[in-house]
């Protein structure tokens, strides 16, 4: 049985020169290792977990089947403009200039339990803002859960008030 690990695909120089881009793309397609993942993530969520935060794009897939397993409901954090009811937006630091992300105000609760998931964990702004945002909307985030780290990024610095669970590092 081959590990997690050795699904992951490694593509140089994508999208630009210098990054070694991490491709969770054959994980996905294989229906046993990526059972395999969804369980193992499964096992970090609280038994007290109330919903399942996301970020777009490929934090969806993971958030969604993670969902439906744990049977809670799913919150998409997406990409400014990509939502259709009121949203709450936050706007953060990347590289090379801002992004923004947006989360319908009605998503989270008051004291609802989240678990944030997304696919990998680089600087850790991403995820700073996901929390960000769902705290706004008074919710508690009980665990932040990634796929695939990038450690030499120290993204958990941006994370360090949260418990968090990275199933592969790099």
């Amino acid at each position: 049985m081959k590990r997690i690990k050795d699904f992951i695909r490694t593509i140089p120089d994508f999208p630009k020169k210098g990054i070694l881009f991490r491709d969770i793309t054959p994980l996905l397609q294989d229906r046993e290792g990526f059972q395999r993942a969804i369980k193992l993530l499964q096992k970090e969520c609280p038994k007290n977990t109330e919903s399942i935060a996301a970020v777009e794009s490929r934090g969806f897939i993971l958030g969604g089947a993670l969902a439906s397993n744990l049977k809670v409901g799913f919150v998409p954090i997406r990409k400014k403009g990509k939502l259709p009811y009121t949203t709450r937006k936050v706007t953060y630091q990347l590289e090379y200039g801002t992004e923004t992300i947006e989360i319908h105000t009605d998503g989270i609760r008051p004291g609802e339990r989240v678990v944030l998931i997304d696919d990998l964990l680089a600087t850790g702004g991403t995820a700073a803002a996901s929390a960000k945002l769902i705290e706004n909307l008074g919710g508690k985030i009980i665990k932040v859960l990634f796929l695939i780290e990038l450690t030499d990024l120290k993204g958990r610095e941006k994370l360090k008030n949260y418990k968090i669970f990275s199933l592969i590092k790099y």
